[in-house]
């Protein structure tokens, strides 16, 4: 599917995977929507791309809404990147063994809205005017790609909510695949492995910290890049016969409990 000419929108877009997706996204002639919560940097990002800002919460109804709605002023909405998420770190159980000291009901259900329910609210209000754009020749109207992670198959000790709202991103592909097969909308998603991405600070600290890490790649011994993502992005994007997948781009990784 060729995108020159075409809208796109990029959930998480300000930063990291998401940024390195709309830049891609943009030099194939995409003008890209950076959804995003960070106002300044999104807008940086936006305007270096030629593309828009919009201010995004993915579980706000009416947020995405306009995301999608400013996407279709730019041109045809035809690809749609899922990459806003947070991450989770605590254990089901407490040290104290007392039940306050358990996993956080509230913690747990943040996690899930954002990266679980967020991602499908971004694609249920985009794949509606997805379907009501005029077909390409082969009947295609356009692609969303979803960002899981390998911890939906390799979760860590701590790693319960985070696991349990990738796995779910990574188990509703196929029936969403299925269910806008209708209207001629692709649907896959990535499992990033260990990424080199601002999360993990800056610094000689950090760096030990992510060269510990790298030991879990099978090949090569080092933490991918952001650009890597995003050059799967493209091809799921691009690539009019891929469809229902979910990929995971890991270095052959596979993670220890801990």
């Amino acid at each position: 599917m060729d995108i020159n000419g075409t809208s796109a929108i990029v959930t998480g877009g300000a930063s990291g995977i998401g940024e390195a997706s709309a830049r891609q996204l943009a030099a194939r002639g995409a003008k890209v929507v950076i959804a995003d919560l960070n106002d300044e940097r999104g807008n940086a990002v936006a305007s270096e791309l030629g593309g828009a800002f919009c201010h995004v919460d993915v579980t706000n109804v009416d947020e995405v809404i306009a995301a999608v709605e400013t996407a279709k002023e730019m041109g045809p909405l035809r690809a749609v990147v899922n990459s806003a998420g947070i991450g989770a770190a605590s254990r089901t159980i407490g040290k104290d063994g007392s039940y306050d000291s358990a996993f956080n009901l509230d913690y747990w259900r943040k996690v899930i809205d954002i990266n679980l329910t967020g991602t499908f609210n971004v694609i249920r209000l985009a794949a509606t005017a997805m379907g009501q754009t005029e077909p390409l020749e082969s009947g295609e109207r356009g692609a969303i790609v979803n960002m899981a992670s390998v911890a939906a198959f390799d979760g860590q000790i701590g790693q319960a909510a985070y696991s349990a709202s990738k796995g779910g991103v990574v188990g509703m592909t196929l029936p969403i695949a299925r269910d806008l097969a209708v209207v001629g909308v692709r649907v896959n998603t990535i499992a990033p492995g260990l990424i080199d991405t601002p999360i993990y600070g800056e610094g000689e600290g950090s760096e030990a910290f992510k060269a510990n890490l790298a030991k879990d790649v099978l090949f090569p011994k080092r933490l991918g890049s952001a650009d890597e993502l995003a050059s799967m992005v493209v091809e799921l994007v691009t690539n009019s016969y891929m469809n229902a997948q979910t990929i995971r781009v890991d270095g052959g990784a596979r993670l220890a409990p801990k």
